[in-house]
């Protein structure tokens, strides 16, 4: 039986994955718009979330990165080689979960992997194939339901259908474009959990303006706004960064809103009594608690990208 014999999460690379993608000086044109400004980035093994606003050029580097769009200047590189020299043989070794796609809502989960096998070019005998697909369903929790139609999915079964595409071919490079968008709490914690488990000895970059999709599972965070990196880092070296930089206001409610027309308020929690506030910048209140806070993630979202609120 299928499910005695698989082995779960065994869809990586076979010896472990050593690609390594060199981006440099890349640049983006439209018109006169710079969509991408000078991008230097260099990834391997690792989770890399690529966090930043929207319209921050995430998508569009993306969509350089899978060969969909040609680039206006600059070098990207795996192992030493231009990928669109490379071509055929660079995408084969990519696996992408686009933002939207069509999952054709009259095919089964199965047969729509069997589907995108066949476009991406898996020359394989058919049971072989279909032994991936079926390990590749199990592992997205989506064996049980393999021979249900598409069209009768929820939003968040069909984003681990695109999950599970991407993943065919056991690709050492997996870009994920908004990975969670539209989902519930609850199927966005599902898919995270299933992309956390499936990066093992590979490259995988995850696109998203949602802190807490990456936050748990990126060994590198990327901060892009307006086309260019403001900084790569481990999330342990951002959070020690941001020591001095977050401060702890407790206040009554007909407080906060004076505090946000002078501060970036990362956070507001209703405590019992009063209500907790997390204030982020360089300058700080006067009686904010400083150093004996706990930051995260969200604070150094909105330490490089939020402002205060204009009211």
């Amino acid at each position: 039986m299928f499910l005695q014999d698989c082995i779960v999460f065994e869809n990586v690379c076979e010896k472990g994955c050593h690609m390594k993608i060199e981006i440099k000086n890349l640049r983006k044109e439209y018109g006169e718009t710079n969509a991408l400004n000078g991008i230097n980035l260099t990834l391997q093994n690792g989770v890399y979330g690529l966090l930043g606003p929207n319209g921050a050029g995430k998508s569009t580097l993306i969509n350089i990165l899978t060969d969909h769009i040609k680039r206006t200047e600059g070098e990207i590189l795996c192992d030493g080689k231009d990928i669109v020299k490379l071509g055929k043989e660079y995408r084969r070794r990519v696996g992408y979960m686009p933002q939207t796609q069509s999952c054709y809502d009259t095919f089964t989960a199965q047969e729509f992997l069997e589907y995108m096998a066949v476009m991406k070019g898996m020359n394989r005998k058919r049971k072989e194939t279909i032994e991936e697909i079926q390990t590749i369903l199990y592992n997205v929790n989506l064996y049980d339901k393999r021979n249900q139609k598409i069209g009768g999915f929820s939003g968040g079964m069909k984003r681990r259908v695109l999950l599970a595409q991407a993943l065919l071919g056991k690709p050492e490079f997996l870009i994920l474009d908004e990975p969670t968008a539209g989902l519930d709490p609850k199927e966005r914690i599902s898919l995270r959990n299933i992309i956390a488990k499936t990066s093992k000895e590979r490259i995988v970059l995850a696109a998203t303006h949602i802190v807490s999709d990456i936050e748990c599972i990126a060994d590198f965070i990327v901060l892009v706004q307006k086309g260019k990196i403001l900084r790569c880092a481990s999330p342990k070296e951002f959070l020690q960064s941001m020591k001095t930089k977050v401060g702890v206001i407790h206040c009554g409610e007909k407080e906060i809103l004076s505090y946000q027309e002078r501060y970036c308020v990362s956070s507001i929690v209703q405590g019992e009594d009063d209500f907790i506030l997390h204030v982020t910048g360089d300058e700080l209140p006067d009686n904010a608690d400083i150093g004996h806070v706990e930051t995260t993630l969200e604070d150094v979202y909105m330490y490089y990208f939020g402002e205060k609120q204009e009211l």
